[in-house]
């Protein structure tokens, strides 16, 4: 668990990014068109690399687990790689 001391840090921060990564994808789907799609793709691969930095340094702090983080992490990578072969798939059209 996080301390309560990382209530308006690290937390706050992984919070953020967890966001990002979603309302992103869906900005850029809501705008109907492909370029724009690919930015905002963009916008949430770089969320989510945040992201994976933030779960590492969390486990390093020795906030969670290594088990926790490490499915956590498998998890944001098959993430990572699906946004990745959307933004492929956009770039074709």
């Amino acid at each position: 668990a996080f301390p309560k001391a990382e209530q308006y840090g690290l937390t706050s921060q992984l919070r953020r990014s967890a966001v990002s990564v979603p309302s992103n994808i869906a900005e850029g789907s809501g705008r109907n068109n492909p370029g724009e799609f690919d930015h905002f793709l963009g916008i949430a691969a770089g969320s989510s690399y945040e992201l994976e930095t933030q779960l590492i340094v969390s486990s390093r702090l020795g906030y969670s687990s290594d088990t926790e983080i490490d499915k956590l992490l498998d998890k944001l990578n098959v993430n990572q790689k699906m946004i990745y072969k959307l933004k492929s798939k956009l770039v074709k059209r």
